[in-house]
């Protein structure tokens, strides 16, 4: 069985990095490419783990992760944070407004799939308990 995953981001480049190699390693995988759609889909889909970027059109990455995180339906999904924003008190303001885990860009394609895999674990250990 393999794991959908939905990406919420805007640039393409992005997005088709990140989804070949998720694809590449097994994972089914979908996207959004603004804030709205990107809650949309995963109210409807219910995705493993949510990737999102921070910077997006409509609605940043710190409105969608605050909104996800009140439907207690996904309340549980793993966000994690792929962005671009690494200045100081940029990692605890994106955990803070309800992100699990983060990713700074650009991505390394050697390890990326690793951190992903890592979330996902981390987060069924905590559904387990």
């Amino acid at each position: 069985m393999s794991d959908e995953l939905l990406i919420i981001e805007d640039n393409e480049q992005n997005f088709y990095m990140m989804r070949f190699l998720l694809e590449k390693n097994g994972f089914s995988v979908v996207g959004a490419n603004n804030g709205r759609q990107g809650i949309e889909m995963a109210l409807s889909l219910r995705p493993q783990a949510i990737l999102l970027d921070i910077q997006l059109p409509e609605m940043d990455g710190y409105a969608v992760a605050a909104e996800l995180k009140k439907h207690e339906e996904i309340a549980g999904t793993p966000i994690i944070a792929v962005t671009s924003y690494a200045m100081v008190g940029d990692r605890e303001r994106i955990l803070a407004a309800g992100a699990t885990g983060y990713i700074e860009k650009p991505i390394d394609p050697e390890t990326f799939v690793a951190q992903i895999a890592e979330h996902l674990e981390k987060s069924r250990g905590v559904e387990e308990q």
